[in-house]
């Protein structure tokens, strides 16, 4: 039998989600719900890009979506700009016993320690009164730094550092809130943008440092970060919009965990919006950009991860595959014990049901 599900977000990543929940036969779509009055009426394969009729059309009233009776709800809407609106939405999710995977707020990949209790603890009693489990994940936070690194973990003898980073030219990635308003790309350097805000990096990729600490079996003894910023030379254009000479260009930063006075994990971000910027800083390992795991230890590693699709670039799979690591998840998920569940819990997600032949 099918598993019922419902969508939460259309946007970038949700669009992906949703074909994948239209075209999958593992999933029944009971509902969807958008943020824009102009997307409620659609049908689902209509704003999916599918060009096909499904049947189901999109609310903006989450209530509607939850009265369908899913067995699981996909959250991709934006929460970057609106926390305690999304945080609410997996309150009343999880106490009307629906499960959830999500692609945001990323921290609750691995919220202990990184949230207040005050924010974590309303979703845990939820979850728990609710007897349904919430995951949430993706590809950075997510399977790039956490299933991978982990796996590549196992294999050693000694670890003395684990760094995951992501090294990606970010110049097709079309979200104007995300590139300008939170990384604070086009603007200027003495402005500091709300992703630099001293604390913020360390609460959207805490998480990280955090969880693979705690499959190292260690405690941390604190959580820091550092970025610098590089201007453009010259006006150019991108996806999201003008970036002009002088504003911010490149940014790279480190969210580091600290244990007995040496860096034990790292979570690195070197993200450019031209190629030829900051040729000193580390080169993604296929043209566009690429994810690279470094373990040191006996032994060591250096795993690169190159994304690419038939459909787009460096940037569309990784939207893609944002999508499919929550959506490919679903059945682990409803059948973990109730709570927030993250991949330390889950078994190994396979790809069953996904060979298509050529």
């Amino acid at each position: 039998m099918a598993i019922k599900v419902a969508a939460v977000g259309t946007g970038n990543v949700g669009r992906h989600a949703l074909t994948q929940l239209i075209n999958d036969p593992r999933f029944e779509l009971t509902g969807v719900w958008v943020s824009s009055e102009a997307k409620v009426g659609h049908d689902a394969g209509y704003l999916a890009g599918l060009g096909i009729t499904t049947g189901v059309t999109a609310t903006s009233d989450l209530d509607e979506v939850l009265a369908g009776g899913p067995d699981c709800v996909v959250y991709t809407a934006m929460a970057d700009n609106r926390l305690p609106d999304a945080l609410e939405d997996y309150r009343r999710i999880l106490a009307a016993g629906v499960n959830v995977v999500g692609s945001s707020a990323v921290f609750l990949q691995y919220p202990w320690k990184v949230l207040p209790d005050e924010m974590v603890s309303p979703i845990e009693e939820a979850a728990r009164n609710g007897g349904a489990s919430l995951f949430v994940n993706g590809i950075d936070p997510g399977f790039a730094n956490d299933l991978l690194p982990l796996a590549l973990a196992g294999t050693c003898q000694r670890i003395e550092q684990i760094r995951c980073m992501e090294i990606i030219n970010y110049d097709t990635y079309d979200s104007a809130t995300v590139m300008f308003d939170v990384m604070g790309f086009g603007g200027s350097l003495d402005e500091t943008p709300m992703l630099l805000q001293p604390g913020v990096l360390t609460l959207a990729w805490g998480s990280v440092v955090r969880q693979l600490a705690a499959g190292l079996g260690i405690e941390l003894d604190t959580v820091d970060e550092l970025h610098v910023r590089v201007p453009a030379p010259e006006d150019f254009d991108i996806a999201a919009g003008h970036i002009t000479e002088g504003s911010t260009a490149a940014i790279r930063f480190e969210v580091r965990g600290i244990k007995d006075g040496r860096v034990a994990v790292v979570l690195e971000h070197v993200t450019r919006l031209r190629d030829d910027l900051c040729p000193d800083w580390p080169q993604p390992a296929q043209p566009g950009g690429s994810y690279r795991i470094e373990i040191t230890g006996e032994p060591s590693y250096a795993l690169d991860l190159c994304l690419s699709s038939p459909h787009g670039d460096h940037n569309h799979a990784g939207l893609v595959a944002t999508a499919a690591r929550i959506v490919n998840a679903i059945p682990a998920v409803i059948a973990a014990g109730p709570g927030i569940v993250t991949a330390l819990d889950l078994p190994t997600i396979t790809g069953t049901g996904l060979y298509a032949g050529l």
